[in-house]
């Protein structure tokens, strides 16, 4: 509610000129993109006071900049058609919604716009001086580096990376969004982002497999659905351009997610997402400590705890959802069997409320392994969260198309929210599943011996 009282205030506080036209980020053309563009940076200033209509600023003329406040600086990427980043309005919007700051967005378009990427990254470094020049002179205003936050996209992250090494790494803050992968995997350290570039650096890959950088990048390194084919995404040729930019735009729109109140996606630090998926991982390596890093805005939330690492380093993974929000949340299935011989298969498992809203999760990335009186434990993942679940239902299956069918037999199966730990647990007794059979039964709480 204090929120929207906010963002209302803040619309009445908007002043409109109609005599006066806003700055906007540089269009090209794709005709631009072929015959190449000389670099020519801009820097758009939005603040509280002027959050729709940016002030063009330069190192002599700050503009509405408040140096005793945030400044953050939002560094695009490759523009390979010339055309302005469709996140950008959103994502300075969503800055000044969370925090009183400056938002400076870097219009290297003039640079970046060329159909050659050799082209657009060799220009990276000579971005960064600019940058440079122009914190000097915050400095010389009184601005702290502690407060100044780069929040890099693709080729962005690198250029961030160049100013950061540039103080030393005594800038406040790096964030790489699927920072770029072509001309840089393998690069020393001084040729691409690196954690020692600010004091807190974390990295959203989202594209390893292509366009994006495999290897850890930062103090905290994010990796979506394992950092490769993203949920939603087109999965051949056929989805056209959306084909080769969705799973490496995913990462900003994750980001932005964080920007919001509906959506807090938790990511669970583990050696690697075969671990995370198969449920290794779920208390974040901190027993009761440390609540898990949250993905995006607040994700320096752990940066004091990781300071305390040697390295100050950490890798995280997570699943999300194919659509905005993303969100996803997490459950345990323990299932305890007493079939005589064992048995391999997968678990999909369906809740429903009262209200009739129903959520699904398939647990099939691996078959499970059910032995006799021994507990397995799956994570499971749905997209919605539901409060009170009155049905479940589960389905066996084993993946054969030819062959016997075969039966679980279920002693004890518990479920289990993780975001909700105080949550009463919901178990079932005595169950028997016929292969690729949904079996759908009322759960009852949990004696509290088992919890």
């Amino acid at each position: 509610m204090l929120r929207l009282y906010f963002f209302i205030s803040l619309m009445c506080l908007v002043k409109s000129d109609t005599d006066e036209t806003c700055p906007s980020f540089t269009r090209l053309s794709f005709h631009s993109a072929v015959v190449g563009t000389g670099l020519n940076v801009k820097l758009m200033l939005y603040t509280r006071r002027n959050w729709t209509c940016a002030q063009v600023i330069n190192s002599t003329v700050l503009g509405n900049l408040n140096v005793t406040k945030k400044t953050t600086f939002i560094v695009h990427g490759f523009r390979p058609t010339g055309s302005a980043p469709v996140w950008m309005e959103d994502l300075v919007q969503g800055l000044l919604y969370v925090e009183d700051m400056n938002v400076v967005v870097v219009d290297w378009n003039r640079g970046a716009t060329t159909v050659i990427y050799n082209h657009a990254s060799s220009k990276t470094k000579k971005v960064a001086i600019v940058l440079k020049g122009f914190i000097d002179q915050m400095l010389v205003q009184g601005a702290s580096l502690d407060d100044i936050y780069m929040i890099g996209v693709s080729l962005g992250a690198h250029i961030a990376g160049f100013v950061g090494k540039m103080y030393n790494g005594q800038l406040g803050r790096i964030t790489g969004l699927d920072p770029a992968g072509p001309l840089f995997n393998g690069r020393p350290p001084e040729d691409r982002l690196d954690p020692g570039d600010a004091q807190f650096v974390d990295v959203i890959h989202s594209d390893i497999d292509a366009l994006g950088y495999k290897e850890p990048l930062g103090n905290i390194d994010f990796y979506p659905n394992g950092g490769l084919d993203q949920p939603g995404c087109p999965k051949t040729i056929l989805g056209g351009l959306r084909y080769f930019k969705c799973d490496h735009q995913r990462s900003v729109y994750l980001y932005l997610s964080s920007l919001r109140e509906n959506c807090s996606i938790t990511a669970y630090p583990c050696d690697s997402y075969r671990d995370y998926r198969n449920g290794k991982c779920v208390n974040c390596g901190i027993p009761q400590k440390e609540s898990c890093p949250l993905l995006g805005y607040y994700a320096d939330n752990w940066k004091e705890y990781l300071k305390q690492k040697d390295p100050p380093m950490t890798k995280a993974f997570f699943d999300t959802a194919k659509e905005e929000p993303y969100c996803i949340y997490h459950y345990f299935v323990d299932i305890i069997t007493w079939n005589k011989n064992i048995r391999r298969g997968s678990i999909t498992i369906k809740l429903s409320d009262r209200a009739g809203n129903i959520t699904e999760s398939r647990i099939n990335h691996e078959p499970a392994v059910f032995q006799k009186y021994h507990q397995v434990s799956l994570l499971a993942r749905f997209n919605q969260d539901l409060d009170k679940v009155a049905t479940i239902s589960l389905v066996f299956s084993t993946g054969s198309v030819i062959g016997p069918k075969y039966k679980l037999r279920i002693l004890r199966m518990k479920l289990r929210s993780l975001a909700h730990p105080e949550r009463p647990q919901l178990c079932r007794y005595d169950l028997v599943l016929m292969e690729n059979i949904e079996t759908v039964f009322q759960p009852i709480p949990c004696p509290k011996l088992l919890m």
